[in-house]
């Protein structure tokens, strides 16, 4: 009976885990990012890319599930999901011929997987973050010495990343995309506006790397600004916001700006609350 709840539990987990990175590539319309519109601010990524790309780390999310379950929250539970991410993103450049579509994904994702099997009973989106929180401040031993894009403009502008996002219990998620979508909700809006607010809130917050990585300072700041505005008009409820959202996406077009690390923790967001 264990064993078999066991199963059943990491198969749960890992489908909703890539039921919301498909959400979130789904979600219609977003500024800079791809989506069941366009194609964004990206030239070699497309809708069914990152569909694609989402169905192949379903194996990766349950491996990660069944290796934590009921497993205590310490160094060795860190090192053992972080290879099974590090295989699942080798799988995932497989599948997209080498572009890289979510490995912050499989980071945020991967904890919060691994946070939910742990303590299984738990069902508190704040406890589950604060448990994958734990988790990720433990040391891998294993990590493999290289720069990566993130670790570069980390360094150059003093800036938190994915690792402390998640070492601190996902701040932007529990502060910004979790209140705003649940007010939103609410307050009558449609799921689809709902879930967009979510992801504006977080691009109004968060020191996107991936931003940074391909623009300026500047645009980071410029992007926070008509992102705050576009949920201070009320979103898509008012001729001004909608307005905001056209621009927002215009200079994101414009740029070549994709703000990816909202999206991993929009993602995020949705696992951790449908």
């Amino acid at each position: 009976m264990l064993a078999t709840k066991h199963t059943a539990l990491a198969v749960s987990l890992a489908a909703k885990a890539v039921k919301a990175l498909m959400e979130e590539a789904l979600l219609t319309p977003k500024p800079g990012l791809v989506d069941a519109r366009d194609n964004g601010s990206h030239s070699d990524m497309s809708i069914d890319l990152m569909l694609g790309s989402a169905r192949s780390l379903e194996n990766t999310f349950r491996e990660i599930a069944n290796v934590s379950y009921q497993h205590p929250v310490n160094q060795t539970l860190r090192e053992k999901i972080a290879q099974i991410g590090r295989d699942g993103e080798k799988v995932m450049l497989r599948t997209t011929n080498g572009v890289n579509t979510h490995k912050g994904a499989i980071w945020a994702l991967g904890l919060l997987v691994s946070a939910r099997a742990a303590l299984p009973e738990e069902r508190d989106p704040l406890q589950i973050m604060s448990i994958a929180g734990r988790i990720a401040s433990f040391h891998d031993r294993y990590r493999p010495v290289q720069q990566t894009n993130g670790q570069s403009v980390k360094k150059r502008y003093a800036v938190m990343g994915a690792e402390e996002e998640a070492r601190l219990g996902f701040p932007h998620i529990r502060d910004n995309a979790l209140p705003t979508l649940l007010h939103a909700r609410a307050c009558g809006k449609t799921e689809e506006e709902a879930r967009i607010e979510a992801l504006l809130a977080l691009m109004a917050s968060v020191d996107d790397t991936c931003i940074l990585h391909r623009g300026r300072w500047s645009d980071l700041i410029t992007i926070k600004r008509m992102s705050g505005a576009f949920l201070a008009a009320d979103g898509f409820r008012t001729q001004s916001g909608r307005k905001l959202f056209y621009r927002l996406s215009e200079h994101c077009k414009f740029r070549r700006l994709s703000p990816g690390g909202s999206a991993d923790l929009l993602a995020a967001t949705l696992f951790l609350i449908d």
